[in-house]
């Protein structure tokens, strides 16, 4: 896929060119099962209508143009969430830099300037709960702009989460990160949660603890799992990460993100690491000596392994 920029706005696609298409509006953040049941929606409505099938979303959260002071958690920040949307096989990505000048456009100003002329939107596909515009408009309203316009407003069937699984939203997913359930977290995304960044040089305590960790440096935005410990997946194999202060080595409160890799020797220093969250398995605390944290990393990797080799098991098996 090409990018580039045209009228202010990135386009990700095969070509550059506006072209009449079906397109959906929205943030996209975590591109989760219910983001994909939409864009499937509006894939298939732009076979069948024979036009290209395109997602409109945002580069930044618009808080933080509204809200200076606001510093969004992230399920996929802008370059993430880009990546994730080039596997749901649409056609072309649009990526709007949300602006002041943006924010006071009621929602026919936006469907008119920016979705129909800039854009190229024959049809618009939105869910019930869908809303753009200052003036926060709904579903009726889009229609009746859309009959002004010339173009098709369509509504979504909402999608329907797996049994035992809490309403599939963004938010839901980041409330069971931040709590730990990555069970939860990694059945509504339908992938499993991930964080990525550079490797960069810690305060050197895994080596001296015998378990050497890669500490990474993450997207500020990006929203980062409860301090505690999880198995993880790497291209470099499988290992247990930490999230916290690191308590009993009492080395401040900044929050570390450290990764030790099983069976692995090699120098990650300055390189790209990125590693999925399989399993959580315990809160972060604090030991009474650096004996008693030793044997608790033992019991940790002991029950990594054989959450591995289950994992192996099932998969053999499925």
């Amino acid at each position: 896929m090409y990018l580039c920029t045209l009228l202010g706005m990135k386009i990700i696609g095969k070509d550059c060119s506006i072209r009449p298409c079906v397109a959906t509006i929205g943030s996209f953040d975590g591109v989760h099962l219910g983001h994909r049941f939409v864009i499937r929606q509006v894939v298939e409505q732009a076979r069948s209508e024979g036009l290209e099938a395109v997602v409109v979303t945002f580069a930044n959260h618009p808080l933080q143009v509204l809200r200076k002071s606001f510093v969004p958690q992230m399920l996929s920040p802008e370059e993430e969430k880009v990546s994730l949307l080039k596997e749901t096989g649409i056609d072309k990505i649009v990526v709007i830099e949300f602006t002041r000048d943006l924010s006071v456009l009621s929602a026919r100003e936006f469907m008119r300037s920016v979705l129909k002329e800039q854009i190229g939107v024959k049809t618009l596909l939105v869910g019930y709960d869908n809303h753009f515009g200052h003036d926060c408009k709904g579903y009726s309203d889009y229609v009746e702009y859309g009959k002004e316009l010339d173009i098709k407003v369509m509504d979504i069937a909402p999608f329907s989460p797996a049994e035992g699984c809490r309403a599939l939203s963004s938010t839901a997913i980041r409330n069971a990160l931040l709590t730990g359930d990555i069970k939860t977290a990694n059945a509504l995304l339908g992938y499993s949660y991930f964080l990525q960044g550079s490797v960069v040089r810690g305060f050197q305590n895994g080596r001296r603890l015998g378990y050497p960790t890669a500490n990474m440096q993450v997207n500020s935005l990006k929203l980062i799992p409860e301090n505690g410990v999880y198995l993880v997946r790497s291209d470099m194999g499988f290992g247990m990460l930490n999230i916290g202060t690191r308590p009993t080595l009492h080395n401040g409160t900044e929050r570390s993100i450290e990764v030790h890799l099983f069976d692995f020797q090699d120098d990650l220093y300055d390189t790209t690491m990125r590693i999925e969250i399989l399993h959580h398995l315990r809160k972060e605390r604090e030991f009474g000596s650096l004996e008693a944290l030793k044997r608790q990393l033992a019991e940790d990797e002991r029950e990594c392994r054989a959450l591995i080799l289950s994992l192996y098991i099932y998969n053999m098996y499925d």
